[in-house]
């Protein structure tokens, strides 16, 4: 059981995780598990992955709104990517509740190594707005699916920096498109993954309450630096990427014991 103290630092870990999403895009949410674990003090890895993956769901649905008030969304494209995925979501979930939470932690670190890799090697793509679903991408939309949404329920992680090159590997969409597309999947993902843990009883409700309003605020905040530092965003992105590096890095010093054991 948490004290006060812990979900106040829950509220402060979503506040910076929502920040640096608005702040720097796709990526941010990486930080979750790693936060509850480390900063609040989540002693069950188990608990802080399948809470964290509940307040990813959330905070994804949040975005979609907006993307989808912007008009961004290819809806049965993404629609299509999510069901294969949240197939892939529930057996990849199963299979991280099977491992110990030490070794979860320990292969995640390399996932966040990933990550940031990822985000410096990021570049913008012209893409075709006007793709629609046809037989030349479903199946393409099904087999990435499936994929990210194994990967995404075994770490229990948005996904978002699987899904959005997975989107426009499968279709050549435009990024903006795709990045307002995938939030689609991330949600599904994301509780796919926060239901099957919570059938396990290992979902912290309190905390993602905590976790996720801090999520909303921290958003609000990212949201207007992110206007005064457009120039900058490449900049912030690399910082962002260093600080991934450092966590990771932490991540597998403290939990390596696990393999060494």
């Amino acid at each position: 059981m948490l004290d006060a103290t812990q979900y106040l630092l829950g509220t402060g870990s979503g506040a910076l995780v929502g920040f640096v999403l608005a702040l720097v895009g796709g990526g941010g949410s990486i930080l979750a598990v790693p936060l509850i674990v480390y900063l609040v003090g989540m002693t069950n890895p188990h608990v802080a992955i399948g809470t964290s993956a509940f307040a990813v769901a959330v905070n994804a649905a949040t975005g979609l709104a907006s993307h989808a008030r912007a008009g961004t969304v290819k809806w049965r494209c993404a629609s299509v990517f999510a069901v294969a995925g949240v197939a892939g979501a529930f057996a990849g979930s199963t299979l991280g509740k099977a491992v110990d939470g030490e070794k979860l932690l320990f292969l995640f670190a390399f996932v966040m190594i990933a990550v940031g890799v990822l985000m410096l090697r990021r570049r913008g793509s012209a893409g075709n707005p006007d793709v629609v679903l046809g037989g030349d991408n479903a199946g393409k939309l099904l087999g990435f699916g499936a994929g990210a949404g194994a990967f995404s329920g075994f770490f229990g992680i948005g996904g978002g920096f699987l899904v959005v090159p997975g989107l426009t590997a499968a279709t050549g969409m435009p990024m903006i498109n795709a990045i307002g597309s995938s939030l689609i999947a991330v949600a599904a993902f994301g509780l796919t993954t926060a239901l099957n843990y919570a059938a396990s009883g290992l979902v912290d409700w309190k905390l993602a309450a905590t976790f996720i309003a801090g999520g909303v605020l921290g958003g609000l905040g990212g949201a207007v630096a992110a206007k005064r530092l457009s120039e900058r965003r490449g900049m912030l992105t690399t910082l962002f990427a260093a600080l991934i590096f450092v966590v990771a890095l932490y991540m597998l010093w403290k939990s390596a014991s696990a393999f060494l054991a």
